[in-house]
């Protein structure tokens, strides 16, 4: 089974790719090809949502740091990468998916 990215997270991963190309830090090789896929519209495997919303749960704490929301030093590293993953949006998405996955 794959799952589509919804137009939430194609436009947060834009961002997200548009800070990388403008030299904003954050991020790792990873997020800018699960950016690149989520912009694309491709579809993702269970396996992959699951990494996702691993990747969210981790992070999520990065909220909590000078940065994640507009103003001193916006964006942050840790917003960058929020963006890459494809943002609330795709916390959201990945954890409805994960909780339908284990029942």
């Amino acid at each position: 089974m794959s799952y589509k990215p919804t137009k939430a997270m194609m436009q947060e991963a834009r961002k997200g790719l548009d800070w990388k190309t403008q030299g904003h830090k954050g991020g790792t090789i990873i997020g800018l090809t699960r950016a690149r896929q989520i912009v694309r519209g491709s579809n993702l495997s269970e396996s992959t949502v699951k990494r996702m919303y691993s990747f969210f749960r981790r992070h999520e704490v990065d909220k909590d740091a000078q940065g994640f929301y507009p103003g001193n030093n916006y964006p942050s590293p840790g917003r960058v990468a929020w963006a890459l993953w494809g943002g609330d949006a795709g916390y959201e998405w990945s954890s409805q998916i994960r909780n339908k996955l284990n029942g």
